[in-house]
């Protein structure tokens, strides 16, 4: 069994996929624990383009270059 939180809800899955499809439908911040794993983030993110998100949102997550 799949257990997804979502604020104060608990919700609860058969497999990884439905829960994975839910939280990308929601759009908003999840967890997501089955096999003693727990992810954790908002889903549903395909890509980054002129620094935003496909939602409008802000990419504010700054790599550092190794030298």
């Amino acid at each position: 069994m799949i257990t997804v939180k979502h604020n104060t809800e608990l919700l609860e899955f058969e497999t990884l996929d439905q829960a994975m499809a839910w939280a990308k439908e929601l759009g908003e911040f999840v967890t997501i624990q089955f096999n003693g794993t727990e992810v954790v983030g908002k889903f549903g993110a395909d890509g980054i383009l002129d620094g935003k998100f496909p939602n409008g949102e802000l990419y504010t997550w700054k790599k550092r270059r190794r030298r």
